[in-house]
């Protein structure tokens, strides 16, 4: 078998070691689905260096009360998994460069069947593929069916995660892994930066690949206090927040340019100051 890895993700990560990245998360089809791929490009511009783009699902037992009430606004206004992928695809009529890695539930996967999303997401130009509830142990098949469309598969770990379970994301992740700085659900709980720290020095000793961190990253300072530690930061919750406000603020027909207005203005604020930081410890 010959695995394709993201050329895309490899590149966001290549310069880890003077600039930490950037992995904004937004909610496909919200707060409408003419939002979606404005909000990316709006990103782009602020300084992401990869984006997450979550699938809604109707019970994402992962997320917090912000990510699950963004979902069910996506469901609601009709966004569906091919939708998801079609705004990938818009989105790359423009864009060639920026990783974008689906994040969601193994749900809708199975509905299109596995060997149709991995294709039909590889022709959109999907480059990494994170299913909250699939196991490592469990996804050697689906592994190699994203591996084949050039698509990285990448996983979550915990503070809970044995040294067995690291092994064995280790063996299957490509791209980076996403480590869960928090128990619990996004948006909830306060970091200790400490624990973070300690954590990802022990995944290091089993993982080889880029180290993000994400949950419970608000602002700029939690960024900034976890960007020592970690190849990069991911933040969700917050942002999505902020393109809500911003869009229930707005008139219907300024709804997609409030969203990305909103969500450039927030990420440039946090871009800057990571990169402020790897400034002053250069």
């Amino acid at each position: 078998m010959t695995v394709n890895a993201s050329a895309r993700l490899a590149a966001a990560f290549a310069d880890k070691a003077t600039r930490t990245a950037l992995i904004p998360y937004v909610m496909a089809g919200d707060p409408g689905p003419d939002a979606t791929v404005p909000v990316m490009h709006a990103l782009v511009a602020a300084g992401a260096d990869v984006i997450e783009l979550g699938v809604p699902f109707s019970d994402p037992m992962a997320d917090g009360p912000v990510i699950q009430a963004a979902a069910e606004r996506a469901l609601a206004g009709g966004t569906s998994l091919r939708d998801v992928l079609g705004m990938v695809a818009e989105f790359r009529r423009t864009d060639t460069r920026t990783p974008v890695v689906l994040m969601g539930y193994a749900n809708p996967i199975e509905r299109m069947g596995a060997e149709a999303f991995a294709r039909a997401a590889g022709e959109a130009g999907v480059d990494g593929v994170l299913t909250v509830d699939y196991p490592p142990e469990e996804v050697a098949d689906f592994a190699r069916l994203l591996g084949e469309a050039g698509i990285d598969p990448i996983f979550l770990l915990a503070p809970t995660s044995t040294d067995a379970r690291i092994v064995a994301v280790a063996e299957v992740a490509r791209g980076y892994v996403y480590y869960v700085s928090l128990k619990g659900v996004t948006g909830a709980g306060h970091l200790d930066a400490a624990d973070v720290a300690r954590n990802i020095a022990r995944i290091r000793q089993h993982v080889q690949l880029p180290v993000g961190v994400g949950f419970g990253i608000r602002d700029a300072a939690s960024a900034v206090a976890l960007a020592e530690h970690a190849d990069a930061v991911v933040i969700g919750s917050r942002l999505v927040d902020t393109i809500a406000q911003a869009a229930a603020a707005a008139g219907e027909s300024d709804r997609a340019k409030a969203s990305a207005r909103a969500a450039e203005d927030w990420l440039r604020t946090i871009r800057q100051a990571l990169d402020a930081a790897s400034t002053t410890t250069a």
